[in-house]
């Protein structure tokens, strides 16, 4: 129990630094054998990661403590065309070029069948910096830009029968947000003074996970998991931005998954996810309202990002080379969310890739020690506006792009 409140204490100190974003902005994976093994994870648990796909995967992990920290490298930018109001041009948004971000897992066996522990991870990544504001023909000033984080600590209690497992983590959830130069955007708010250059602002709130595996012949697992909304506490600097007057909460997420061992050496597993962005109105509501002049921004049920609903198709391999050695590795794939007519607003949040692969090994050490190096990178999107800036903003298209690379590592201890 002391470790799992050290855990606890750690987590608090790294929430600044937790913003991934690679399946809009949830991670493609959780823990770093499962980054490098295409995300999956819902019937192959690893390591005490594992409550943040499947909670009932906790039961099969063991006694472990696991630390690690993830180098990710996002390239977003867009590009404005056909604009009367003088706004064409292309625009980076890599001002802050990459990020750390930490995870921590731990697992303790009560008994042979229950286990208790925590999992701390993260999302987020709605994160850019424009040194050339977009909108500075029309306003806007300094830079532009927003920063969304997340952070999840879950305490995890997961159980044992014969070959089936069900778990149920309490997600405890903080995020912060910071957005800059949108001063074009303020006479278009029910709250002027809540829209941009603000500072950071942070909000709480908790949701539940739930989840079982089972183990249906001796080379075939199967898992399901859900997730419910994880309703958050306003963000109150931001009440004149976000759909009801500053809400952002986290959405609902389910999926389902499979492990086969094909042969002792080789294991191959996948997973499919759905992520149900268009149910939370500060990301789902289209802008459509707002630019006809028929709703506010920060109003009740206001605009928003536009994103839609997407599923996440995942698959990965292992491969013990000896009992020293496992390589992996994995494939991803999504239809970004991002509709081509909402893509003026989500230049401040491009987050449009699709296809990942990925590739990592573990390498077990004496004394129950182990480390693990993975390597992602999604290849670029470019999604291209369609009706996309109004014509009170002076017409034209918002052009989107965005790649990532990401290098993590991880140390963990069986004990």
């Amino acid at each position: 129990m002391r470790k799992i409140l050290l855990a606890a204490a750690t987590a608090a100190a790294l929430a600044p630094c937790a913003a991934l974003a690679t399946t809009g902005y949830f991670s493609h994976g959780y823990g770093m054998k499962s980054k490098a093994t295409g995300g999956v994870g819902i019937a192959l648990p690893q390591d005490a990661l594992a409550a943040a796909s499947n909670p009932a995967g906790m039961a099969w992990v063991g006694d472990r403590l696991d630390l690690g920290v993830d180098w990710f490298k996002p390239d977003r930018g867009a590009e404005i065309t056909g604009n009367g109001f003088g706004m064409n041009g292309t625009y980076d948004g890599n001002g802050t070029a990459s990020f750390l971000i930490p995870e921590f897992g731990y697992n303790r066996r009560l008994d042979p069948n229950f286990s208790l522990g925590v999992s701390v991870y993260g999302n987020g990544g709605m994160n850019t910096t424009y040194e050339t504001n977009p909108f500075a023909a029309i306003g806007g000033t300094g830079e532009a830009g927003v920063d969304l984080s997340q952070l999840f600590i879950a305490p995890t209690l997961a159980w044992k029968s014969g070959d089936h497992s069900f778990g149920i983590s309490l997600n405890l959830a903080y995020q912060r947000f910071e957005a800059n130069g949108l001063q074009p955007f303020t006479a278009a708010s029910s709250s002027p003074g809540n829209v941009t250059n603000q500072g950071y602002d942070s909000s709480t709130g908790y949701g539940v996970r739930i989840g079982w595996m089972g183990q249906v012949v001796p080379s075939v697992t199967l898992g399901v998991t859900y997730q419910t909304k994880t309703k958050m506490g306003k963000l109150e600097k931001y009440q004149g931005l976000f759909a009801n007057q500053g809400e952002f909460d986290i959405p609902e997420n389910y999926g389902a998954g499979f492990a086969w061992k094909a042969t002792r050496e080789l294991t191959i597993a996948g997973d499919v996810v759905r992520i149900n962005y268009n149910d939370i109105p500060a990301v789902g509501n289209t802008a459509d309202c707002l630019f006809a002049g028929a709703c506010a921004l920060g109003s009740t049920n206001g605009p928003g990002f536009g994103w839609q609903n997407t599923t996440v198709y995942k698959l990965g391999v292992t491969y013990e080379i000896d009992p020293s050695l496992m390589l992996r590795a994995g494939y991803v794939k999504l239809k970004q969310p991002i509709p081509q007519s909402q893509t003026f607003f989500n230049i401040l949040a491009p987050g449009v890739v699709e296809d990942h692969v990925t590739l990592g090994a573990t390498w077990k050490m004496g004394t129950g020690g182990e480390l693990t190096a993975y390597y992602m990178h999604a290849f670029e999107k470019k999604v291209n506006g369609e009706g996309s800036i109004p014509p009170a903003f002076g017409g034209g298209e918002a052009n989107l792009r965005m790649s990532q690379d990401s290098l993590g590592i991880a140390y963990g201890w069986k004990f």
